[in-house]
């Protein structure tokens, strides 16, 4: 008799992306928990946690759902466990990242993926619902490089043991996680997790990590409140850039 494999817990974060719409097909089973980011809760019926900014408009907001299986995440819960990773100023001051941080603390996946989390809005309708505005393009000190911010977080995940990847089928994305498929991760058991995860792992440069840690420390731009933007006159706009360098190096992105 074959030996069943242990299962993995694999976390879906769905953003608002064109893309994000192939999730409404896809069958629950294939996620231990799906993490809707802002109007992102209305691709899939069976969401279990919403997560959105303090100035998300309420007339968006879901008017009927579940709490006994669905939960709404606000900046009470997730700016602690997002200040625990080192806070906003480091990790991107968009929820695509903000959503990353609260799972990894809090769900403690082996998986982490990503799906309408690209960022990237040339074209026409820029989210599933038309046109949206295009937040993580704002000007804003703390997301000079999104694909520096993507590989801190993917850095952050592989030292939990976690991997993570991009569903997405965008030519382009923000994203620098490696690619993969819902169809993919339904076959996963541990067996086949490990050498992702092992892979994943042994592509950083740990060296750069210390020094990208270490650089962060040194700066000490932390706002315990999570509002940085009310005291962005405190952090130096060079100093950020050469710390986004470092995280493209750690994960050899760059």
């Amino acid at each position: 008799m074959a030996q069943r494999t242990e299962p993995i817990r694999s976390v879906l974060i769905l953003g608002s992306a064109p893309d994000a719409m192939r999730a409404r097909d896809w069958p629950r089973g294939a996620f231990t928990h799906i993490v809707a980011i802002n109007n992102a809760w209305r691709v899939h019926d069976s969401w279990d946690y919403l997560i959105h900014p303090e100035d998300f408009p309420a007339e968006r907001a879901p008017r009927a759902y579940n709490p006994a299986k669905q939960t709404i995440i606000t900046a009470d819960i997730y700016v602690p466990v997002q200040n625990a990773f080192g806070g906003f100023v480091y990790a991107g001051g968009t929820m695509a990242f903000t959503a990353g941080y609260w799972a990894l603390g809090e769900l403690k996946p082996d998986v982490m993926a990503f799906l309408g989390c690209d960022m990237n809005y040339s074209g026409g309708n820029t989210h599933f619902y038309g046109k949206g505005e295009p937040d993580p393009l704002r000007n804003d000190v703390t997301l000079q490089s999104l694909e520096a911010k993507s590989a801190r977080l993917m850095a952050f995940a592989a030292m939990q043991n976690c991997v993570c990847v991009n569903l997405s089928e965008a030519a382009e994305s923000r994203l620098i996680f490696p690619r993969s498929s819902p169809q993919l991760l339904s076959g996963w058991g541990r067996d086949c997790f490990t050498p992702f995860l092992n892979e994943q792992v042994s592509s950083l440069d740990l060296r750069a990590l210390q020094t990208a840690q270490g650089q962060e420390e040194r700066l000490g731009y932390m706002v315990e409140s999570g509002r940085y933007w009310e005291v962005q006159e405190r952090f130096d706009a060079a100093a950020l850039r050469e710390v986004d360098k470092l995280w493209l190096a750690v994960a050899k992105a760059g």
